[in-house]
């Protein structure tokens, strides 16, 4: 008779009998986070999960070939799937073999962030495996995206609507977007999280040739969307005495708008390039006297969230996704003549940065702390798991109307992706 050990399939951790709840967390690069939000988010969410008792599965992208490995990390189980080349093509091959792994070694519960493979979501359905979905930002409006990758995106919100057993939105208004799709009962609002910031180093500046208090902070991805190239035109428009800090990774001779967002640049916007260790950009936004986010597409962006939570004074593109998370006291602005006077008007006001800086942490603290964060998720995940464990519900749900998306209640929502 075979063993239990002959029995496991390939990548499978070895482990005695283990009657802890299990999720499986599918569609991101790994952890630890290296890579963006989502990441930082499972990451986050895996650590608590452990913490509370449950077992966690992480699937892991590998650049590569080789066979199918898994390890613990921190507690958490790792699958590791090598995938060729870091392309697209890669990527969705990479999610196809993460959900197969998952099917043969049915978790309780599966939880998939982001939809844009959610065809291969029907694996788990048809398996009998719980999927709760988060359903990320309206990626298929992205003007980055081809007309094909538009339409492979468009079709696969609508196959996630209907194929994931729950939906997560992270902000009001891509809860009312999900809801022409889906059951409006099924959808639960769960912003994303961030640490309170309340001191960090000068040195990691320092080393970038700025100084603290004495520069703002621009941080995002160089697309259109993004509005890089208005809020980089507006603060040039004149001198100001103060340095724009510009994160992110620009290929001039190869990218058109990033060789024209350079191009508009005057001398005191200095690029530093891609940032990824967190303790560096945590520091740069501790010691940025203010905060410019020009995302126009999307829902509870995290690198605003982040902003809010090292006590940055705010100023973002005017749309509803910006406005329900920065709040009232952010400065808001639409297109390169309001940006330049909103710039004029906040860099000679350290009297208002104070007073906005303040809105921020207050902001933070009611709505995107990640203890209320992770709990609700916990929560959500329990009343989602296929076999019955025993468990006390840290926190309650509420609707916003009997039969809308639910809300967080421990969150203190109120009545909305370094994407």
């Amino acid at each position: 008779m075979a063993t239990e050990a002959s029995r496991r399939p390939s990548g499978a951790p070895s482990r005695p009998a283990d009657h802890r709840p299990h999720l499986a967390i599918l569609g991101i690069r790994g952890v630890p986070a290296a890579h963006g939000g989502f990441e930082t988010f499972a990451q986050r969410l895996a650590l608590h999960l452990v913490a509370c008792g449950w077992r966690v599965t992480v699937y892991c992208q590998e650049d590569g070939h080789g066979p199918v490995h898994a390890d613990v990390w921190q507690g958490v189980d790792r699958i590791h799937l090598p995938s060729g080349a870091d392309t697209a093509r890669a990527t969705i091959g990479f999610d196809w073999r993460c959900v197969a792994h998952a099917v043969r070694h049915r978790p309780d519960v599966a939880l998939t962030l982001g939809y844009n493979t959610a065809a291969f979501c029907a694996r788990l359905r048809l398996a009998g495996v719980p999927n709760v979905i988060n359903m990320d930002g309206i990626e298929w409006q992205r003007e980055k995206w081809s007309g094909l990758a538009k339409a492979w995106l468009y079709a696969n919100e609508f196959l996630g609507c209907k194929l994931g057993d729950h939906l997560v939105a992270d902000h009001p208004s891509i809860a009312t977007h999900l809801a022409r799709l889906a059951d409006p009962g099924k959808i639960t609002v769960i912003p994303y999280g961030a640490p309170e910031v309340r001191n960090a180093p000068i040195t990691p500046v320092l080393a970038l040739g700025l100084q603290p208090g004495e520069y703002v902070t621009l941080i995002a991805r160089p697309e259109i969307e993004n509005s890089v190239l208005e809020i980089v035109q507006a603060f040039s428009t004149r001198r100001r005495g103060l340095r724009l800090a510009v994160l992110g990774r620009y290929a001039p001779d190869t990218q058109p708008y990033h060789r024209a967002v350079m191009e508009a640049a005057s001398d005191e916007v200095c690029f530093l390039g891609p940032v990824y260790d967190p303790d560096r950009v945590q520091a740069l936004r501790f010691h940025s006297l203010l905060y410019v986010h020009g995302h126009r597409v999307g829902g509870t962006n995290p690198s605003l969230v982040e902003a809010l939570g090292a006590g940055n004074p705010v100023m973002a593109q005017r749309n509803r996704f910006n406005s329900w998370v920065a709040g009232p006291y952010a400065a808001y602005f639409d297109g390169v003549q309001e940006a330049t006077a909103t710039f004029d008007r906040l860099l000679k006001d350290r009297a208002q940065l104070a007073d906005m800086s303040r809105a921020s942490r207050l902001r933070h603290h009611e709505r995107f702390r990640w203890e209320p964060v992770l709990a609700v998720y916990e929560q959500l995940l329990r009343r989602h798991i296929r076999r019955t464990v025993e468990f006390r519900e840290p926190f309650s749900t509420t609707s916003t109307t009997p039969s809308g998306p639910r809300l967080g209640a421990g969150l203190s929502l109120r009545r909305e992706r370094l994407k």
